[in-house]
């Protein structure tokens, strides 16, 4: 199957962020994909008010998501935020749920990120309620998993997607810039691959600031570097810091070969 990655920086303008994810659907169509994969916080960038256009998966955003999904006929997977019955201490205003919306022909569903980026200063949870469920889905002959951002730091939940029939994981991300930060990407992107011996197809935020735009300070906006991983951990492909449609070709016989010769997962003695 074709997968893309469509690294992008959005802002805070939704129909903005959402002219631009057309493109990038459009332009993966053109491409012969089948996949086309956005950053976590498509709908709305981090550094601005959430609580304000979170929207349930039947709302104008994912329905029109979905509407351009079935016409290109690709399925479409970005970061946006949905409501949560959970609100902010202290201010009693709506926490949001940081949402991956898995859309496209006969397909319409969302993982909650299940781990908060509580971490380097940021405090997600302050605003955003966890989810608890694991997601996957059957796409082009692969089961996807789905992982977002800050996920990509805890091998069991990699590894129980493989569990689940998972033969790649997909991660939407917003990674936040800092010293040592693309270097830790890039080792955990690898790492988890190595783990569960799937596909790891990572789309994240690109750099703002290679991609002209003026980002909010402290938020977690993005470096770029996203990457699709093969099962025994070699970087297939990678983009750089700014806007990058990658594309790759993945499939599940290389999952099978490589759990053959590498059975970590038969293997594992705790779980």
């Amino acid at each position: 199957m074709r997968i893309a990655l469509a690294q992008v920086t959005t802002g805070r303008d939704v129909a903005a962020n959402l002219t631009l994810v057309e493109q990038q659907v459009r332009a993966a169509a053109e491409r012969g994909a089948e996949l086309v994969v956005l950053p976590e916080a498509t709908q709305r960038a981090f550094g601005h008010r959430l609580d304000d256009v979170a929207e349930p998966l039947d709302g104008p955003f994912a329905s029109r998501v979905h509407r351009l999904a079935e016409e290109t006929g690709l399925t479409v997977v970005l970061g946006m935020f949905t409501p949560s019955t959970e609100t902010r201490p202290g201010s009693g205003r709506p926490k949001v749920t940081n949402t991956v919306l898995v859309t496209g022909p006969g397909l319409h569903r969302g993982y909650d990120k299940i781990h908060l980026y509580d971490a380097f200063g940021f405090a997600e949870s302050a605003t955003v309620a966890a989810g608890q469920q694991l997601l996957t889905v059957d796409v082009g002959g692969l089961t996807l998993g789905f992982a977002t951002c800050y996920d990509v730091r805890f091998p069991a939940l990699f590894t129980a997607l493989a569990r689940a029939g998972a033969d790649a994981v997909v991660v939407c991300a917003s990674w936040a810039a800092g010293p040592g930060k693309a270097e830790q990407w890039d080792l955990l992107l690898r790492a988890r691959a190595l783990d569960c011996t799937s596909w790891v197809l990572a789309c994240a935020q690109s750099d703002p600031a290679a991609a002209g735009v003026e980002a909010v300070p402290g938020a977690p906006t993005g470096i770029g570097r996203s990457a699709v991983v093969a099962p025994d951990g070699t970087v297939a492909a990678r983009a750089g810091a700014g806007p990058e449609l990658l594309l790759a070709d993945v499939d599940a016989d290389t999952v099978a070969r490589v759990r053959e010769q590498l059975p970590v997962l038969a293997n594992a003695r705790l779980s």
